[in-house]
C-alpha cells in the first residue's frame, strides 16, 4: 500500500446520516445477526463522505462491472493491469478475487504483472494488455494495436475496453490518494513480484 493508513477513514455505521445509509444499506447484503448492518467494502465506505459523487459513480461502476459487453475474463485482466500499472495495491487486491472467478488462474494474475510481451498470453489478450499499457501511458491506442484488437473485439467491446480502463485508472487514483486500507481478508500484491 503506498500509504500504511487511510487519509479519509471510511465511515463507520454509527457515523451514517439518511444519505449514506441509502447508498450503503444497499451494498451491505442486509442487517447482520445483531441487527446492524453487514460489512461494507472500505472503498464504499470511504466515498460515502461525498454520497452525491459516490451514487452517481456507482452507476457507471456498474455498467463497467456488470454490464460490459467484454467477456468477465478479459475484463479482469484488463483491470489487473491497470490496477499494477497504477500501483493500486487495494484495486489488485479485490480483482484478484474477482479474476479467479473469471476462469483466470492464479498464474495468470501473477503475469499481468509482466504486461502483454509475457509468454502465454492468447493474441487477444496481448492486444488487450497492450491497449491497457497504451492508454496508461499515453490516454490513445496505437493504431497497430487497435487494429489487433479490431480482429477479436466489435464497436460496443472497444468502447467498453477504452473506458474500463479509464474507470479503473481514475479507481486507482482515488483509493491512492485517499489511502483506502486493503478489507480483512484481501490479499495485495503477489509475493516476490517487484514494485514498479
Amino acid at each position: 500500500m503506498r500509504l500504511d493508513k487511510p487519509r479519509l477513514t471510511p465511515l463507520a455505521p454509527e457515523e451514517w446520516d439518511d444519505e449514506a445509509r441509502e447508498l450503503l444499506e444497499p451494498l451491505t447484503g442486509g442487517a447482520g445477526p445483531n441487527g446492524k448492518p453487514g460489512r461494507v467494502l472500505n472503498i464504499f465506505a470511504t466515498l460515502a463522505r461525498h454520497p452525491k459523487l459516490a451514487k452517481r459513480w456507482l452507476v457507471f461502476g456498474n455498467h463497467v462491472l456488470g454490464k460490459n459487453t467484454l467477456s468477465p475474463r478479459d475484463r479482469e485482466l484488463v483491470i489487473l493491469r491497470i490496477g499494477w500499472l497504477c500501483q493500486a495495491e487495494y484495486e489488485w487486491g479485490q480483482h484478484a478475487v474477482i479474476a479467479r472467478a473469471s476462469d483466470i488462474t492464479d498464474e495468470e494474475i501473477r503475469r499481468t504483472t509482466e504486461g502483454p510481451d509475457a509468454p502465454g498470453w492468447k493474441p487477444n489478450e496481448v492486444a488487450l494488455l497492450r491497449a491497457t499499457d497504451e492508454l496508461h501511458a499515453d490516454a490513445f491506442v496505437s493504431d497497430e494495436t487497435w487494429a489487433a484488437l479490431a480482429q477479436h473485439y466489435g464497436e460496443q467491446q472497444l468502447i467498453d475496453l477504452v473506458f474500463t480502463v479509464g474507470q479503473y485508472n481514475l479507481v486507482s487514483m482515488a483509493l491512492n490518494t485517499l489511502g483506502v486500507q486493503l478489507d480483512e481478508g484481501i490479499a495485495g500484491f503477489p509475493d516476490g513480484v517487484a514494485r514498479r
